[in-house]
């Protein structure tokens, strides 16, 4: 498929992975359209800065725009649309976090749902030809048989975080269902690496080693997580575009699949590393680049948390021959460089 012609709309552009799914697609040639709202959950000179570096790539209004608001603004959103006429959405927008979720869910009801809400209904509206969209690693709540597969259930969310994604996968389902939009949804696993979210374990850990600040280690460090560097990630969103979903013709109804559709071109897809790494191994990794050790306090699990993520990968490497590249070593290394080069 070709859509270089056309503007492509991300949303959450100045975020972890919207940013660098911005930064690939121009360097690809295409056109994108950016919009966020840069709200303050995290330090938003990051979230200006990287805009700032994608600027520095390409600051010509030929080939990247940007627009600062929330797409809770369902006409702001749609006089964007109308404008522009995209062909491909990324919804990356999202109140993120687990924890925060606990404190403040009026901005998840917010964002993650009407926001989603007005994006898949200017999709309805203009036509669009595939949406793709974040969802998380976080459905799969308390599940305990691993690796995590698409075809799970996912009916037991531990964080509201967690149950506003599993309503964007369903919502998006009604959509797909009643309209014919393509969608694509694409449960994350652990994101790192340069420009990573300030309230994310890497980004947290290398400050408290740095600034020789006590380093809360919960549920006693026995954690997992299937860490996935950004760079990945930013490839297995782009080459989903080039693949749109379709009916899943050999659908079995006595035992559904939740991940695909009898009656909808719809798909839902970990993107992950595969591979779940020890919190204290990930530690370590950090105080050997960072060349210091980190002062660990060990405590209890937190509310919301879940012990392990493993993400089976094996439906998106048949899907767009999926293979991560960056293994953890690796990607540690490229995000102390940058940490380093960014902060001091």
């Amino acid at each position: 498929m070709e859509y270089k012609k056309n503007w492509i709309v991300v949303t959450g552009a100045s975020g972890f992975i919207g940013a660098g799914v911005v930064l690939k697609l121009l360097k690809m040639g295409y056109k994108v359209v950016g919009i966020d709202n840069e709200n303050s959950y995290y330090d938003t000179k990051l979230k200006k800065d990287r805009i700032k570096h994608i600027l520095s790539i390409s600051n010509s209004q030929d080939s990247w725009l940007y627009f600062n608001f929330s797409i809770e603004n369902k006409q702001l959103l749609e006089n964007i649309f109308h404008k522009y006429n995209p062909e491909i959405v990324i919804n990356l927008a999202a109140q993120a976090g687990v924890r925060y979720s606990i404190k403040n869910p009026d901005s998840y009801i917010n964002s993650n749902i009407i926001g989603f809400a007005n994006i898949l209904e200017c999709c309805r509206k203009f036509e669009i030809k595939h949406l793709i969209y974040a969802s998380s690693s976080s459905v799969y709540g308390g599940n305990m048989k691993f690796p995590y597969k698409e075809s799970d259930p996912v009916d037991h969310p531990v964080s509201l975080y967690a149950a506003t994604k599993k309503s964007n996968e369903l919502m998006a389902h009604s959509y797909s269902h009643l309209f014919n939009i393509p969608c694509t949804g694409l449960r994350f696993f652990t994101v790192y690496g340069p420009w990573g979210r300030p309230d994310m374990a890497p980004m947290i850990f290398t400050k408290a080693i740095l600034n020789s600040e006590p380093l809360k280690v919960f549920n006693f460090g026995k954690m997992k997580r299937d860490f996935t560097y950004i760079d990945d990630i930013t490839e297995g969103v782009i080459k989903c575009i080039f693949n749109l979903p379709k009916v899943d013709k050999n659908f079995d109804k006595l035992k559904p699949d939740p991940s695909k559709s009898n009656s909808a071109p719809y798909r839902i897809f970990n993107i992950g590393n595969n591979n779940p790494i020890e919190l204290i191994y990930f530690i370590g990794l950090l105080e050997e680049a960072l060349g210091k050790k980190a002062i660990k306090c060990f405590e209890p699990m937190q509310p919301g948390d879940v012990k392990e993520t493993f993400a089976d990968i094996d439906s998106l490497s048949d899907w767009i021959d999926f293979k991560p590249k960056i293994n953890i070593e690796e990607g540690i290394d490229l995000f102390v460089d940058w940490y380093k080069n960014y902060y001091f």
